[in-house]
């Protein structure tokens, strides 16, 4: 039975060196106490690659002033990288979640992975905690694996144990995990909810993501029963309709009464629900994400957002233009899993204007250098604050009208004169 080799924090990464590349753990798991370390060493070293999903620290790494010693590439960006994509300082690379842990095996070997984990049990096992997600994969072909022990990361159940054994040393840290809470539902969010809600029948098996309308979902979804769910992302609003009695799993014919995900992000109550429940398990990103693991679930209801569609379904998610914004995500992997489940309803979800009302979301074309995440193919469900759109099965003229038909009313007829423009009907 192997121990734990604590070191300082400054020891633990005093083997990185110019060139390697450095794996962060995810979201609310990232090891903030080494990744200081870590960037505390830029003046001795030069292009280290650091890979990382969404993140809920600061990104130190990305500053100007740190170009020359560190290169990030982001296979999702989050806020805290955002700028630096943008501006050309870090690199985004298009990628489904779902095929990123494969990377590590062997098209990105990983020389060293940063993560945080929960203290070993009396048989040396940690947990990954909050970040199966890529995390699981990053830690198993990594060359070398530093990992912070922190009490207060939850143990959770599921493919998330790491024995000590593999572990070439732990730092000590004691710190509350970051928290996400949610943002106050407006009312053009409450309207979208309602609309989805009506999509929703009991017993249905749910994916939704990070937001105030997959909030506003939840929300309405109080007075259902037997739901369950497999997703990506474990919210508190999953957490408050296991606790009204709305989600029980006992209905799923996949992974049967337990909540299936990938990663946990929100409060400290969140937190504490999964510590040590047998109720939730998590596993990596290639079994959450794996269309047909998701399909594999009867009637899966996936709900995720978008930034514009286009009058014949084509969905961008990424980009404002030809900028990066965000990823690809898990979007596409639920979108597909969803359609080929037995009842599923894949939807997208989004407020029909931006800008405060300025520009619609609901647009003749996509701007231009937008990314296409979700084909016109994949989409089944459109839903906004005035309405469903339905347009599986339907040709671009029906395709037009229907989105037409839930734009906002002060675009509709803009929108009808330049669908003709384009002969879409």
């Amino acid at each position: 039975m192997g121990e734990l080799n604590f070191v300082s924090a400054g020891d633990a990464v005093a083997g990185i060196q110019s060139g390697d590349r450095v794996f962060i753990g995810s979201g609310a798991a990232e090891p903030s106490v080494l990744v200081d370390a870590m960037t505390a060493r830029a003046p001795e070293l030069r292009d280290v690659n650091v890979l990382h999903i969404l993140t809920l620290g600061n990104a130190p790494y990305v500053a100007p002033e740190y170009a020359e010693s560190f290169r990030h590439t982001a296979f999702f960006i989050g806020h805290n990288v955002r700028s630096a994509v943008q501006e050309g300082r870090a690199d985004f690379m298009p990628i489904f979640l779902g095929e990123i842990p494969a990377l590590f095996a062997e098209r990105l070997p990983l020389d060293w992975a940063l993560v945080q984990l929960s203290p070993p049990d009396k048989h040396g096992y940690c947990t990954v905690g909050v970040a199966a997600d890529v995390v699981v994969s990053a830690i198993r072909h990594a060359r070398h694996v530093v990992a912070e022990i922190n009490p207060n990361m939850p143990r959770t159940w599921g493919n998330t144990i790491i024995h000590v054994d593999k572990l070439h040393c732990a730092v000590q840290a004691d710190y509350p995990l970051p928290e996400l809470h949610p943002e106050p539902i407006d009312e053009t969010s409450a309207a979208i909810g309602r609309h989805v809600a009506g999509l929703i029948d009991d017993g249905d098996c749910l994916q939704l993501g990070i937001g105030t309308i997959p909030n506003a979902v939840l929300r309405e979804l109080r007075n259902h029963t037997h739901l369950g769910v497999h997703t990506e992302m474990l919210s508190d609003g999953i957490v408050d309709l296991v606790q009204a009695g709305a989600i029980d799993c006992s209905r799923k014919n996949y992974h049967p009464d337990k909540i299936i995900c990938s990663f946990v992000m929100g409060t400290r109550a969140l937190y504490d629900f999964v510590d040590d429940n047998p109720f939730v398990e998590s596993y990596g990103n290639e079994f959450v994400n794996d269309p047909f693991n998701i399909s594999r679930n009867d009637r899966m209801v996936a709900v995720n957002s978008a930034i514009q569609v286009d009058l014949t379904g084509q969905v961008n998610s990424d980009s404002v233009g030809s900028r990066p914004y965000s990823g690809i995500g898990g979007q596409v992997d639920f979108m597909r899993g969803a359609a080929r489940s037995k009842g599923g309803r894949p939807v997208i979800a989004l407020p029909s204007t931006a800008k405060g009302g300025e520009i619609s979301r609901i647009v003749p074309t996509l701007m231009e250098g937008a990314g296409v995440v979700t084909s016109r193919g994949d989409v089944h469900y459109v839903v906004t604050e005035y309405g469903v759109a339905d347009l599986y099965a339907k040709g671009i003229h029906e395709r037009a009208r229907a989105l037409i038909r839930i734009a906002h009313p002060k675009f509709q007829d803009e929108l009808e004169r330049r669908a003709r423009e384009l002969k879409l009907f």
